[in-house]
């Protein structure tokens, strides 16, 4: 295999050299059981990530993973010899008997923003009301509001594409609220108003750019490169960490996608994507129980789709141990030590892994150097590996950015332009609703006086009858009572239809 990174039946993560005399690999057939990569800044996370994505894609697999700092760019272009690392890479490379063959991976550039790469959308009705709710901070009964809107603009058949089509049909509860409290519960003005606000926030913080259409297909994800290679898809994320809880949900929503989306391949002899979700701290910081409980089911639940997911973040302690229990691959750097709770997440971290009796593992996590980490990988029948002292192999790409003119090489050469760089608007409830709104004004003013009770296009009957049974004009009937009564009709004959979209929504449903 090339450059000696990939082995018979695995990824070759390091080894060699005193100390480092056990050989380190990730098998592919374990790939799918989920992985750590931990260790606090400046200790080499970011070599472990760039030479793991380097493997899995040589190997075929395509990979996932957002650049927080600028820094993963450079797995689209070749290492060099005349890089400042090299010297270091070349002596660590003959240690570990590894051969430095520099080349470039093909690389896909995706941005929420769509600068430094291709927009990445997907539309509110396929986030759900559950995740959107969380990405908003809303409160139990505003989600339930939330929930309420997307209930009825189901029925009704009216898209939700963009925040436009969320706040018109917010518009149409309050001015509605006392008809459809009646049917669904209370919705006041006061909930509508607060999830308005936050979608105020939202918009600030560029939420209005990730909901739309084209929405990301995960074929575009999947589709291996000309070469037969991995496509390494990179989220341009230093933009998108201004907005820490957008950057977790939107990449939460992306494995629920992938869930729902992909068939049932049980164990794989390899995985068919890899998920690496850096800052995984966000996706927990201040989570309700209940989410933490659905993330450790997607996690579990996932592997079966062959999708392997690998958490990066600073401390082990930053992931719940029932999520952390899950992760059988490991690659865990230094760990510093300056106060009585570093000390005891140190002696956590360390009481994770199946003792070596050449070291002290403790002591081991806290004196690996740069570039060199302790290591655990799921050996045959899936047990723990024992824990290793290893040196990290070295990329064989660029380290750190690339100029403008090699992103827009990139860019072009992955051929997704055309599909996703020019947006879409296309007619979903903002348009239906105004529309219906301006019909049924015309119908009210052309219409006999005891007919505008049926006509306003914002309200309805959740009987779908009259009051006190008045006679109404052909012309009413076409417009204003023919869409209240079909609007209270379905409310009532599809109650049992479902309220949320994507696999989060179906797992957060009682059962």
């Amino acid at each position: 295999m090339a450059s000696g990174m990939l082995r018979e039946a695995g990824v070759f993560v390091g080894g060699g050299g005193p100390g480092h005399d056990v050989p380190q690999e990730l098998a592919f057939r374990f790939g799918n059981r989920h992985g750590l990569v931990a260790g606090a800044t400046g200790t080499g996370k970011t070599v472990t990530l760039q030479t793991l994505a380097e493997s899995f894609s040589a190997a075929g697999v395509p990979v996932f993973m957002a650049d927080v700092k600028g820094d993963l760019a450079g797995l689209s272009q070749s290492g060099s010899e005349a890089a400042k690392y090299h010297g270091a890479f070349a002596s660590r490379a003959e240690t570990i008997g590894f051969t430095l063959d520099y080349q470039a991976f093909p690389v896909t550039f995706w941005d929420v923003f769509g600068t430094a790469g291709h927009p990445v959308r997907t539309t509110v009705t396929e986030m759900g009301p559950l995740l959107l709710s969380r990405l908003m901070g809303l409160t139990a009964v505003q989600e339930g509001v939330m929930t309420i809107a997307f209930r009825i603009a189901d029925e009704e058949g009216l898209p939700l594409l963009d925040l436009a089509d969320l706040r018109a049909m917010l518009a149409f509860l309050a001015e509605n609220r006392a008809e459809i409290s009646a049917r669904y519960g209370n919705v006041t003005t006061a909930s509508v108003g607060a999830i308005q606000r936050a979608l105020l926030v939202l918009e600030h913080e560029g939420g209005d750019r990730l909901f739309g259409e084209p929405a990301l297909d995960l074929a575009d994800l999947m589709a291996p490169a000309p070469d037969g290679r991995g496509r390494i898809n990179i989220l341009a994320a230093d933009r998108l960490m201004a907005a820490p809880k957008l950057y977790a949900t939107f990449l939460l929503w992306l494995l629920s996608e992938l869930f729902e989306d992909l068939p049932e391949v049980g164990n794989p002899e390899r995985p068919k994507l890899v998920f690496f979700f850096d800052e995984a701290h966000l996706l927990f910081d201040d989570a309700p129980k209940a989410l933490i409980d659905k993330v450790e089911q997607v996690a579990r639940l996932i592997r079966s789709k062959g999708v392997g997911v690998y958490f990066v973040t600073q401390n082990p302690t930053d992931v719940p141990d029932t999520v952390l229990g899950q992760l059988g691959n490991r690659v865990q750097h230094a760990l510093r030590v300056f106060t009585a709770r570093d000390k005891r997440d140190l002696r956590r971290a360390a009481e994770t892994y199946r003792p070596n009796p050449r070291f002290d593992t403790e002591e081991a996590i806290m004196s690996v150097g740069t570039g060199e980490a302790v290591t655990s990988f799921l050996e045959a029948k899936g047990s723990p590996g024992m824990v290793e002292r290893t040196l990290i192999r070295p990329p064989l790409s660029r380290m750190g950015t690339i100029t403008d003119a090699e992103r827009a090489a990139a860019l072009a050469a992955s051929g997704l332009g055309p599909k996703y760089d020019t947006g879409i608007d296309r007619e979903s409830a903002h348009e239906i609703l105004a529309r219906r709104a301006e019909a049924a004004a015309q119908a009210a003013g052309e219409g006999a006086p005891e007919d505008r009770e049926f006509t306003a296009a914002r309200r309805y009957s959740p009987g779908g009858g009259s009051s006190g049974g008045k006679g109404r004009s052909s012309r009413s009937d076409s417009v204003g009572e023919a869409f209240a009564k079909s609007f209270a009709r379905q409310l009532g004959t599809q109650a049992g239809r479902t309220l949320v979209r994507g696999v989060l929504g179906g797992l957060f449903r009682s059962r």
